[in-house]
């Protein structure tokens, strides 16, 4: 299998093709990934024991601390990096095909959100160069360019010019994004407060280190209440995906269809919980499919019925990581 038949995950319409491809990229992850396959073989899993979704293992996501998990000899074209400490170990996901995640962040914006050239897009995030190997900084980069407006930008470190902007193209009816991290969201609610009605407010997550830490109710509350605008979005990825879910401020985050997410059982990882019941967040991206597809993150949640799922919150609370260390 190549870069064409891996770009067919774009192109899944429904659960019987996602369970073929996903099945498809498990045989061949199996096959080329050796970090994986010996994980799989530990559980005595291999594509001869596996039939269905529910038998794929999941790979743990601190795995990408410690290994180089990959299923190509390709060199990586680039290298996305998590945030960290200068204490802590950082995850690196390496990226052979960068095609394949530009793929997967424009079709997934574009399937929650339209073209982003209907948008002015501002960030509350570091700018390109001064944050290499993050992927949400390359996703937003690319998402400012084709915004294509002349006031999409980064504006971390300047509140005031964005207070400024956000004025104008609220006179001007402008639709627009605000994208950016939890704490510096906050920073500008207090320091400029404004009704906005044609912005949409997006958080990525992100306190520690920088603020005390708020559940996300709280946070939400208190953005709502100082721009005037009915709900806040959130975005939902990380290093070691490439693809992204959405939430439109209902607290529930939706997947585009080549990305699942499932609840596994906290005293036992290798069985599912039912929907509704609170687990370990397992995903299966299949815009991985040069690394892993199956992942067992460090994050708590709810899956439902209509494949929305909701984060409650991490396993460990020490283990600091995240969009806002960006900024430290």
């Amino acid at each position: 299998m190549d870069t064409n038949n891996f770009q067919q995950v774009f192109s899944i319409s429904n659960t019987t093709g996602f369970e073929d491809m996903a099945l498809d990229i498990f045989s061949f992850q199996y096959a080329n990934n050796k970090v994986y396959g010996k994980y799989c073989d530990h559980l005595g899993k291999s594509p001869t024991t596996v039939s269905s979704l529910s038998e794929i293992p999941f790979l743990p996501i601190s795995f990408f601390k410690t290994h180089r998990v990959v299923s190509t000899k390709k060199a990586p074209e680039t290298i996305f990096e998590s945030s960290g400490t200068t204490q802590s170990t950082t995850s690196k996901h390496y990226v052979p095909h960068l095609t394949m995640y530009e793929q997967s962040f424009l079709k997934g914006f574009s399937t929650f959100y339209g073209n982003p050239e209907e948008y002015c897009i501002l960030a509350l995030l570091p700018a390109y160069l001064e944050r290499e190997g993050s992927s949400l900084i390359h996703m937003v980069n690319e998402l400012i360019l084709r915004s294509g407006h002349p006031h999409s930008g980064f504006y971390l470190n300047n509140l005031e010019e964005l207070h400024q902007k956000l004025t104008e193209l609220e006179q001007k009816g402008t639709k627009t994004l605000l994208i950016g991290v939890s704490f510096a969201l906050l920073d500008l609610a207090e320091q400029y407060p404004l009704p906005l009605k044609h912005t949409i407010f997006m958080e990525t997550g992100g306190m520690k280190g920088r603020r005390k830490e708020l559940i996300r109710e709280e946070l939400h509350a208190i953005l709502k209440k100082a721009f005037d605008v009915p709900k806040i979005h959130s975005e939902y990825g990380m290093t070691e995906l490439l693809s992204q879910a959405y939430s439109d401020g209902d607290g529930l985050f939706r997947t585009p269809p080549w990305m699942k997410v499932l609840a596994r059982d906290t005293e036992d990882p290798l069985s599912m919980q039912p929907t509704g019941k609170t687990g370990g967040i397992n995903v299966i991206d299949l815009a991985n499919a040069y690394s892993c597809s199956f992942i067992a993150t460090q994050d708590l949640g709810k899956t439902y019925p209509d494949g929305s799922f909701e984060i409650l919150g991490r396993f460990d609370s020490s283990d600091i990581r995240g969009c806002n260390l960006m900024v430290l």
